[in-house]
């Protein structure tokens, strides 16, 4: 994500539709990033754009105004202020990502691939550039397997990772064989494998964490199952991952799991997995494993596919020791015990925990739980080596935290945050309320701009995403929305979000 105040903008941006408060300004955002020159969606957008009235406000609001109907905008001249391109050698800046500034931080906990933000004499006030020769990405579902070269041109991962299918180079496009290190073979065998465990097929499983990503096969293959992943791997020397992640028209973000919280809510995620991703889950006090069971819900399941699993078969290829990897499975096995997770299979490099849908059936052995907050409040927050309790029960059966429908009933089903009161100021009736206006206010954007819905735009992001109306009305195959929750937003509705079956993530603009 981009840093914080930083008035640079990406023109080659891999989100193609930005919603923030109005009409107006959604179309004001899209006619500029249209304006980069790609595509046929130009004339519509700068056309929408000279009809729109978009005045620059200086009390810009979190709240939504498409209440506020009758409200008349001061239409006085507002003051332009054009940003000229940034040097090429840009192309591949994000503002808090940068290299050389990483490399001052320590590399305990991954501190140093954690987001640094520029301070302001180190801001960029220019538009980042595209590559040269930067073409319209394929069209979904093409584009999963796709990726013109001029938009992503790196070849390090297709020489290095040439014999595990990551990605291949042919002439003037890259192929994403959806291979990868633990199923070179291809993510579909290996997801029908983790299917014969999971209720993945009949919309039980939704949505999906995937820590350590590489270009995202995992979850561009979990699509077509109607399943949607949160990818995330950092930004290390593999620098172009996530976005071919993105090219590829798959969620994914730059992020780590290093000193602080993952910016999710609790209880996120049905499923989530590690595929190699090498994170030591076991150093630290177990702290990172920890973290995914504060973001994985009651009853969801967690893959691991890697060291230590079947280690009788690679502690050579690993060059480490019979002792050193029985212990650590060992120590594995104990720490998801604590967490009330339950294994459910171990075969060849897979192995599939599930945590329990609460606690009454846990014989825990650890007591060492976090203190009484907001589980959800984690935005920069430090982790603590604690254990996220699980929301109370009244009886052996019930789901902490609420059970949910399955996709797609849960789309527009009442979240139990909303059922149970969790978020202030949002009711059963305003939850509902607020659904019927976003179909509404989408159904005029398709009038307007008859390419939304099309496929044209693959990547979206609602910058201020409130319960994620605007992704449910838009709900396709076609695109998917990245729903942001401002984290100075009056109401933290991200797990509202969540539990409708949605993805979205906290930032700070």
């Amino acid at each position: 994500m981009g840093s914080k105040n930083t008035a640079g903008s990406r023109t080659r941006s891999s989100l193609s539709i930005f919603v923030v408060v109005g009409l107006c300004c959604f179309f004001y955002i899209l006619g500029a990033w249209q304006k980069s020159g790609f595509g046929k969606g130009d004339s519509i957008a700068v056309e929408i754009t000279k009809q729109s009235d978009c005045s620059i406000l200086s009390n810009l609001s979190f709240e939504t105004h498409h209440n506020d109907e009758s409200e008349i905008v001061d239409s006085s001249e507002p003051k332009t202020k054009v940003f000229e391109p940034c040097d090429d050698r840009y192309t591949d800046y994000s503002p808090c990502q940068d290299q050389d500034r990483a490399m001052k931080f320590s590399r305990d906990y991954m501190i140093y691939r954690e987001r640094h933000c520029p301070t302001d004499d180190e801001k960029l006030y220019c538009l980042i550039p595209a590559p040269k020769g930067y073409v319209t990405p394929f069209s979904w579902p093409k584009s999963r397997d796709y990726v013109h070269y001029a938009n992503v041109p790196n070849k390090h991962l297709a020489v290095e990772k040439a014999g595990q299918n990551w990605v291949q180079f042919q002439g003037d496009v890259l192929k994403f064989p959806g291979g990868g290190t633990m199923f070179p073979h291809g993510a579909d065998a290996y997801i029908d494998e983790l299917a014969s465990v999971i209720p993945i097929a009949d919309g039980t499983v939704r949505t999906a964490l995937d820590t350590g990503c590489g270009v995202a096969s995992w979850g561009a293959y979990l699509l077509k199952r109607n399943v949607l992943a949160m990818s995330f791997a950092p930004r290390d020397n593999h620098e172009a991952q996530v976005q071919f992640a993105l090219e590829r028209g798959v969620p994914a973000v730059i992020g780590v799991l290093g000193s602080i919280h993952l910016p999710y809510p609790s209880r996120a995620f049905d499923m989530a997995q590690c595929s190699r991703c090498l994170i030591p889950w076991t150093s630290n006090d177990g702290t990172y494993l920890m973290e995914v069971d504060r973001v994985l819900r009651p009853g969801g399941y967690w893959i691991l596919s890697g060291p230590p699993i079947n280690w009788k078969t690679y502690y050579q290829t690993w060059k480490r020791s019979k002792e050193e990897l029985q212990k650590e499975q060992n120590a594995l096995e104990e720490l998801a015990e604590s967490l009330c997770w339950e294994k459910k299979y171990e075969k060849g490099d897979i192995a599939i925990w599930r945590k329990k849908v609460n606690s009454d059936s846990c014989k825990r052995k650890s007591t060492n739980f976090c203190e009484p907050a907001d589980y959800d409040d984690v935005w920069y927050k430090k982790m603590n080596t604690c254990i996220t309790p699980y929301p109370e029960v009244t009886s052996p059966d019930e789901v902490a935290g609420g059970e949910l429908k399955k996709f797609p009933a849960r789309l527009l089903a009442v979240p139990p945050r909303v059922v149970k009161g969790l978020v202030p100021g949002v009711t059963v009736e305003s939850y509902q309320e607020d659904n019927r206006l976003w179909k509404k206010h989408v159904n005029a954007y398709k009038r307007i701009n008859k390419l939304i819905g099309s496929g044209r735009y693959r990547n979206m992001m609602d910058m201020n995403a409130g319960l994620g109306g605007f992704a449910a009305a838009l709900e396709s195959s076609k695109s998917w929305v990245m729903n942001v929750v401002p984290n100075i937003a009056e109401k933290n509705t991200l797990g509202v979000i969540y539990e409708r079956g949605l993805i979205g993530i906290y930032h700070d603009w």
